[in-house]
């Protein structure tokens, strides 16, 4: 293993290439405390061995402080009770407090949930729906490890997304199964029948909520299917997660990845729970 690459561990970014076939970095931030980082690009690996390797030291990825434990994937505990992207209504969309004045951040608040979002049909371990901001389709749906997705609303606000979830949710899922979703490729399903089917059955509730927030801060859309293919050479029969918490080093053949998650041949790991964590990468 003649490279070997060392930093703090940030969430998996990802594009779709011409092919729609998703290309995956593994960026890692500077352990000296200035803002250059490196990133690692994952596709050329799949196949060969590596080894991820935690030296032991969390550091806040807000304020750089050492912390024992994680909170929030990546944050120290202070942080975390303090910075608006830690709040529940970050997990809870629906709870949103901004029009109550009550906002961790008010500036946040604005650049980040005051904004357009859409509210999508996905197919990752089978139908769901989720919401995400505009800006960040097509990444919520590949770090999900959906196979397909349709956005099928656009609202104004994250709080208006979040009351349209709630009440699709009453009818299909929102959550993914991650065990199921790393065991291979679902079924195809007509997410746009899907829509149609369900559309009526929230019709009240959206009556409601143009009511309350005007008739065009919840608009249906006309979307096509986006299809996804991930680069996995191989699945798991059987799902077994590292966890750095329990063991320090992280070796095998890289199967592919999907989502957040690396496969391995001896099992998987999430990045993304473990951003800032300081780790070396040898391969």
């Amino acid at each position: 293993m003649p490279i070997s690459d060392i930093g703090a561990v940030e969430k998996l970014t990802a594009q779709l290439d011409s092919n729609n076939v998703v290309q995956y970095q593994l960026p890692l931030a500077s352990l000296n405390g200035d803002e250059t980082k490196q990133s690692i690009e994952l596709n050329p690996l799949i196949g060969k061995e590596i080894s991820l390797n935690f030296s032991g030291t969390i550091a806040c990825k807000h304020c750089g402080k050492r912390t024992k434990k994680s909170y929030s994937q990546g944050y120290c505990y202070p942080c975390m009770t303090k910075l608006p992207q830690c709040d529940m209504c970050i997990m809870k969309p629906e709870t949103c407090h901004f029009a109550q004045g009550t906002c961790r951040d008010a500036q946040w608040g604005e650049r980040n949930c005051m904004i357009e979002h859409y509210v999508y049909l996905a197919n990752s371990s089978g139908l769901k729906v989720g919401i995400t901001r505009h800006t960040q389709i097509p990444t919520r749906w590949i770090d999900q490890g959906a196979c397909q997705a349709l956005p099928i609303f656009k609202v104004s606000t994250r709080l208006q997304s979040g009351l349209v979830e709630t009440a699709l949710a009453e009818f299909i899922s929102d959550k993914t199964n991650w065990r199921a979703m790393l065991k291979g490729e679902p079924e195809s399903i007509d997410l746009k029948a899907k829509a149609q089917e369900l559309i009526p059955s929230i019709g009240e509730k959206l009556a409601e909520l143009r009511l309350k927030f005007g008739e065009g801060a919840v608009v249906e859309l006309d979307a096509e299917v986006q299809d996804i293919h991930y680069p996995v050479s191989e699945y798991l029969t059987k799902i077994s997660s590292f966890n750095f918490d329990k063991t320090d080093t992280v070796t095998g053949v890289l199967l592919g990845i999907k989502g957040q998650y690396l496969i391995f041949d001896k099992g998987v790991i999430n990045m993304r729970k473990f951003s800032s964590y300081q780790i070396s990468i040898n391969y």
